[in-house]
């Protein structure tokens, strides 16, 4: 990269190829598509992923392991990032992200144990580890399981 490509030309904005416009366009005859193949002919549309016969790459690279669809996906945070909140404060999924603690990988919520806490919160989760549920309730605050 050069300065004279980093400073301005006064254009905002760079003008529109105007491709089959005649030969003094300088994009006329071929019209940009080069001289015979399947690509310069109208009506050319290959499905996603055709390599013009040759193995395609989504069939070249080898596959592993299961992906189950119908897997339950939870948002997890643990113990130790709740300090953040005041006092009696209520906590939930939405609390939670817009703290910015985590980020949403599930609509469900998950608490885990790791870390300690020392305040009285009431957290409403869909799921508990059982060292988060002890650790809660041992420093005062209520856990709340959502259906």
């Amino acid at each position: 990269m050069q300065v004279h490509d980093v400073t301005a030309k006064g254009h905002k904005h760079e003008t529109r190829k105007r491709v089959g416009r005649g030969i003094g366009s300088g994009m006329g005859k071929m019209a940009t598509r080069g001289r015979k193949g399947q690509r310069s002919r109208s009506g050319d549309n290959p499905r996603i992923g055709f390599e013009g016969g040759q193995m395609p790459l989504y069939r070249r690279v080898p596959k592993r392991g299961f992906n189950n669809p119908f897997k339950t996906q939870y948002t997890l945070v643990n113990v130790a990032s709740l300090e953040c909140f005041e006092d009696g404060a209520t906590v939930d999924l939405e609390t939670v992200l817009n703290r910015g603690l985590t980020q949403r990988t599930g609509n469900l919520l998950k608490v885990l144990g790791m870390g300690e806490i020392s305040r009285k919160l009431t957290v409403k989760a869909h799921k508990f580890s059982e060292s988060a549920k002890q650790k809660i309730e041992s420093a005062g605050g209520a856990v709340e399981v959502i259906a």
